[in-house]
């Protein structure tokens, strides 16, 4: 081999015929979309940063997904992603978020005062209450493509910009390759800690490194650093009062952004896709909200799973006091998110 010739020049002197992937036994959004032609269309692209189309879609190969839960199957790897392979990751924004086409606009509104309810809910049978996002940090590659000092640089930026907050949003961040036993565990105990990424889009390489969790002294604002997405920013407390958790976490969220613009850093953001983040499910807004509730005779019902989807809901077993965690394990009580579907806070 001629010096000088890259691994992917020489993957390209394949056939797309012999480098398409099975896709036989999948069930994810990409593999529906990604056909021969659409492959061998992208399959020599590559962004500015070297993410190519079989990184992509790497995930959604190594996870084929469950026959009855339909999977997303791609991420992206930096900013450009999006645009690079628009052919295949437009089709699965379409699919995912209930008809999003490629001429839309996205609309956030973050203004809490716009919230109508959200302070009804039932004590008796909501336990807790959440609402978390993703943010990408403009001029970093994202987790699945970024290197080991990107990482690094993030958290020590993040650091920086939390480490100012001030009154009920004033707390601490805690590494996860320095946290003492002592602190590991108290996390468990508050169903903070956030596990090992599982995705075969190498988010977990260097675990733990670069990675950590920050919350407030009240345990009602967190902030994952370097997990899926460079941030994932929560809010949750103890009952039903959905408002004043979206109220706090409308002020926390913005109160990080103009942290981070006053260290030159802005978030990913376009005015198609919203907040640009890893997974194409969370583009947008990135919200997804949640509550903790018992429903020990509904859940029982054999329409409980028809019921869910008329309502546009998720079911997830839970043992946690938020949306920290809940995806994981299972007890009597169950969490029921409602996604940003359609790109906007409000889902309708």
């Amino acid at each position: 081999m001629p010096f000088g010739n890259t691994h992917n020049e020489m993957k390209l002197k394949y056939s797309s015929e012999k480098e398409y992937p099975d896709l036989s036994q999948h069930n994810n959004h990409m593999a529906k979309v990604l056909t021969p032609a659409i492959y061998e269309q992208l399959r020599k692209r590559q962004t500015p940063s070297g993410f190519t189309l079989d990184d992509v879609i790497q995930t959604g190969i190594d996870n084929p997904g469950h026959p009855f839960i339909m999977t997303v199957g791609c991420v992206a790897g930096d900013e450009e992603t999006y645009e690079l392979f628009k052919e295949l990751l437009d089709p699965v924004i379409q699919a995912r978020h209930g008809g999003y086409k490629p001429s839309d606009k996205h609309k956030t509104d973050l203004n809490p005062a716009h919230l109508e309810g959200g302070d009804d809910l039932d004590p008796n049978y909501v336990l807790s209450s959440g609402v978390r996002t993703g943010r990408s940090v403009r001029g970093f590659c994202l987790p699945p493509h970024c290197s080991r000092g990107e990482r690094r640089a993030v958290e020590t930026l993040s650091i920086e910009a939390l480490d100012t907050l001030s009154g009920d949003l004033k707390g601490k961040y805690y590494a996860l390759k320095n946290m003492t036993d002592a602190e590991q565990q108290q996390l468990i105990d508050d169903h903070f800690l956030f596990d090992k990424p599982v995705l075969a889009s190498v988010m977990a390489r260097d675990w733990p490194d670069g990675r950590g969790i920050w919350h407030n002294v009240n345990k009602t604002f967190l902030v994952w650093v370097n997990e899926e997405d460079h941030l994932r920013v929560i809010s949750m407390q103890k009952g039903g009062n959905m408002k004043e958790v979206f109220n706090r976490f409308c002020t926390g969220l913005t109160k990080i952004e103009s942290l981070f613009k006053e260290r030159k850093y802005a978030f990913m953001w376009n005015e198609h896709l919203g907040y640009v983040l890893t997974c194409p499910s969370n583009l947008g807004t990135g919200l997804r909200a949640g509550v903790h509730v018992k429903l020990p005779n509904l859940s029982k019902n054999a329409k409980f799973e028809d019921i869910l989807k008329r309502l546009r809901l998720q079911k997830h077993g839970t043992e946690c006091s938020g949306p920290a965690r809940g995806d994981h394990s299972i007890s009597e009580g169950l969490r029921l998110d409602r996604n940003n579907r359609d790109l906007s806070v409000f889902a309708q």
